[in-house]
């Protein structure tokens, strides 16, 4: 960022009065320009033993697979962004179940709010962030093509909570890498 929004007048970079980082401030009008973290909303999206894949049109990660998820836009809520990402990229309505997983991706400044969700009906498609949908068996899920890592975590999370009513209590960041992929889904005899 190189001029305030608010005047047009260069900004300059320090430490504000009152803070302890450096931030983006302009001198003319004296506003504090604050660079935040996105925040990402998603969800899994169920229909009885199959849930919702979506096959990436955009970069990053174009032609990988991944769950309905994106930005959170302005004068919308955490929940209302959820529905409509599942609407924009997979023509899906869908009702929330709860909220099952909350990651902070540091490296690129996201918060991801992640739920369960139930598909109220098979009725799907293509929107146009996606190359195409696909509702899948839960031993079918393409592990080795998942676009992210945050992927690979909430889909481990939600086979964790199948056939679980709720409500939930939302998990964040593993501890530490796990082998994606490895030991999915857990057998029945393991709980699901």
């Amino acid at each position: 960022m190189r001029f305030c929004p608010r005047c047009g007048g260069p900004l300059e970079r320090r430490i504000p009065e009152f803070d302890d980082r450096e931030r983006h401030v302009c001198p003319a009008c004296e506003i504090v320009h604050y660079s935040n973290p996105k925040v990402v909303v998603g969800s899994v999206c169920t229909l009885g033993d199959r849930l919702l894949l979506c096959r990436r049109a955009i970069a990053p990660s174009r032609g990988l697979w991944t769950i309905p998820a994106g930005y959170l836009e302005n004068g919308e809520t955490v929940e209302e962004g959820a529905r409509r990402e599942a609407w924009e990229e997979a023509r899906a309505e869908i009702e929330l179940q709860g909220l099952i997983a909350v990651y902070s991706i540091k490296r690129i400044d996201q918060v991801q709010l992640l739920y369960k969700a139930r598909l109220v009906h098979a009725e799907v498609g293509a929107g146009p962030e996606s190359l195409e949908v696909r509702l899948v068996d839960w031993h079918d899920i393409p592990w080795e093509e998942l676009a992210f890592p945050t992927v690979h975590w909430v889909l481990r999370r939600a086979a964790e909570l199948r056939g679980d009513p709720g409500p939930y209590v939302p998990v964040g960041n593993p501890p530490a890498a796990p082998t994606l992929g490895a030991g999915f889904p857990p057998s029945s005899a393991e709980g699901n």
